[in-house]
């Protein structure tokens, strides 16, 4: 009884007074086991130049995509740093400070304090990712009250939102017929309440909001669109797709149930069973496995039930597979508005999934012709150079904006 009533509290968090809420949070971690402060502070200095850091991101790093954008700051000249506070390792993303969530959230006040005035006195601007805080208890879990802390030692700060953080269920149920947040579970009501609880204290956020997809910026007035980062070099491929006779048809969702692999698996298995193509699923495997699979399919299918892009699709793209998804035309407006192209992912939806992949069969060249534009598309987008642009630009560093 008590789990349940828990439960219903949590999913309800968006809905009391800032106050209380905070109250719970605080509450809620001082009754955890208490952990041994950290033996050293985390990282303020550049680990590639050696100079002191004028950015820190932190502390996401969904996606290893905090330590990407600290890397294409870098390149662009500007010192920075990435923090991840994590409770799955698993996929070893990197950053140049990693700590358990655990731990960075039950060190002492003292501690957290120490850590507070190093980035005060330090860096020029945070970025603080996805509403969760960098300092634990110190200003209540607070990632907006955090940002007024910075800002009153003359620190900028931008707040960068991932996506279920900040994307409402119930909102994109309404608007997506195949929206994985329908009809709503016990989890879709907690990120629901996750991310109404994030809108909410972000209403009282002054400062830059950046979005890492470009689905969340009709949601979010006044956002500007920091694209997700992929090294293209490494996910590079030779070899040109569509050349076998039965072609290999790539899987790999992050999670199933957001990208839509039931819809995949009943469109895919006929195909797979006629023997039209041969398909490869796999899930939960480190990034390395990943772009071998990627790099040894033909078509790479990425989600259908989001109406986005992300990572993943950057990464097929950039490999010169022919990328297959459901993509909302209000993302690819957005994608033609900054690169001046289309966004070069065969559209389908999971009920016309087999339909597309059979046409593909049928005009093999046409295929070819798309999936080869798109290791241009992520140069243009998702290389680095525009997501330096803008963080520069929203956290007032100087560089000039990509055009």
């Amino acid at each position: 009884m008590l789990r349940a009533a828990g439960g219903a509290v949590t999913s309800r968090r968006h809905r009391l007074p800032a106050a209380l809420d905070n109250a719970i949070e605080r509450l809620k971690w001082a009754r955890t086991p208490w952990t041994a402060d950290p033996a050293t502070l985390p990282p303020v200095v550049s680990r590639r130049t050696g100079r002191p850091a004028r950015v820190l991101v932190a502390p996401a790093n969904f996606a290893g995509q905090g330590h990407a954008w600290v890397e294409a700051l870098e390149r662009a000249g500007v010192p920075a740093v990435s923090w991840a506070f994590t409770a799955d390792d698993r996929f070893g993303f990197g950053a140049d400070h990693v700590l358990r969530l655990a731990d960075a959230h039950r060190a002492s006040r003292a501690y957290q304090r120490r850590v507070f005035d190093l980035v005060a006195s330090n860096v020029e601007a945070v970025v603080i990712e996805a509403g969760r805080p960098l300092f634990g208890r110190l200003h209540g879990f607070d990632p907006v009250a955090e940002a007024r802390a910075l800002a009153e030692r003359g620190v900028r700060v931008a707040l960068l939102w991932h996506g279920t953080d900040v994307r409402v269920p119930s909102a994109h149920a309404a608007t997506h017929p195949a929206s994985p947040f329908s009809p709503p579970t016990a989890r879709t009501r907690a990120l629901e309440s996750v991310a109404l609880r994030n809108r909410r204290r972000a209403r009282g956020f002054t400062g830059p909001v950046l979005v890492s997809t470009p689905d969340l910026l009709p949601g979010w007035p006044g956002a500007r669109w920091c694209p997700v980062v992929v090294d293209a070099a490494r996910w590079a491929c030779d070899d040109p797709p569509l050349v076998r006779a039965v072609p290999v048809v790539v899987h790999a969702p992050s999670n199933g149930g957001l990208k839509g692999t039931d819809l995949v698996t009943a469109a895919l298995e006929p195909l797979a069973a006629a023997a039209v193509v041969e398909y490869r699923v796999v899930s939960g495997v480190p990034s390395d496995e990943v772009r071998a699979l990627y790099r040894d399919a033909d078509v790479v299918l990425d989600q259908f039930r989001l109406g986005i892009y992300g990572v993943a699709a950057c990464e097929a793209m950039a490999a010169g597979r022919l990328v297959v998804s459901n993509v909302d035309a209000q993302v690819r407006d957005a994608v033609r508005a900054a690169a001046g192209v289309d966004l070069p992912v065969l559209e389908a939806s999971g009920a016309d999934l087999a339909a597309v992949l059979r046409g593909v069969l049928d005009d093999r060249d046409r295929a070819r012709a798309l999936a080869g534009s798109g290791p241009a598309l992520v140069a243009a987008l998702h290389d680095g150079r525009r997501s330096a642009a803008v963080l520069a630009d929203a956290l007032g560093l100087g560089l000039e904006p990509i055009d």
